[in-house]
């Protein structure tokens, strides 16, 4: 019985794949906003019901792949520190290995950091993969000294910048946490910037220009 139950269990993972992996084909050719399920099943073979039973909606699947390429993205990340040497050095390979695995997979990036999906709000469950990039940086910074940094974060951040910092688990004033959220914005952004086609005429290709954002961004932060 345990054996077929087993079974069982093992074909329908190797079928959700299927479904994912068809999914994410099809993310490349119509995005997010033209994904159906019913699109996935003509193309598997599968009746429209049959394929209800893995994902009861398009949102759930949706979920299903966000989860995933968040997950994906953090393990790039994870995998690309060294987990040794000059933190600098480690913040700057775990923001080219972030960089890699997007121009690896724009689809799976614009996914989760494109253009929002008209109809569909991401649940709880994404907010903990969506943070694995974010903690892989923090780990190096957390036994970090940061050189100072001069500034006063306004009145009207200092709260949130708090909050971030206990919720983070690192020692650093607002202006420091102010200064790590600019640069993600910055270093994410110029990542969507160069898969989006908007540095084409300017710097592209964006290489040399995204290592010396990293650089400059680690500095920025204290570094």
């Amino acid at each position: 019985m345990t054996a077929t139950r087993t079974a069982r269990e093992r074909a329908r993972a190797e079928l959700t794949q299927e479904i994912k992996d068809e999914a994410r084909r099809q993310l490349a050719e119509v995005g997010a906003h033209g994904l159906s399920l019913r699109a996935v099943a003509r193309e598997l073979g599968m009746v429209s019901s049959a394929l209800y039973r893995y994902f009861p909606s398009r949102d759930r699947l949706l979920t299903e792949l966000i989860v995933d390429a968040y997950n994906a993205i953090g393990e790039a990340a994870e995998k690309a520190d060294p987990g040794r040497g000059a933190p600098r050095d480690r913040w700057l390979a775990i923001w080219q290995g972030t960089r890699d695995w997007a121009r690896a997979r724009p689809h799976e990036y614009a996914l989760i950091y494109g253009s929002p999906i008209p109809g569909y709000a991401a649940p709880q469950e994404t907010v903990v993969p969506a943070a694995r990039v974010a903690l892989a940086l923090v780990k190096v910074l957390t036994h970090t000294e940061l050189r100072g940094i001069d500034g006063e974060v306004p009145p009207e951040l200092r709260a949130q910048a708090e909050a971030l910092t206990k919720v983070l688990g690192i020692i650093a004033g607002p202006e420091t946490v102010a200064r790590l959220l600019m640069a993600w914005t910055q270093l994410f952004g110029a990542i969507s910037f160069d898969l989006f086609g908007q540095y084409v005429g300017s710097v592209d290709p964006a290489d040399a220009f995204f290592a010396h954002s990293a650089r400059r961004m680690a500095e920025f932060v204290g570094l």
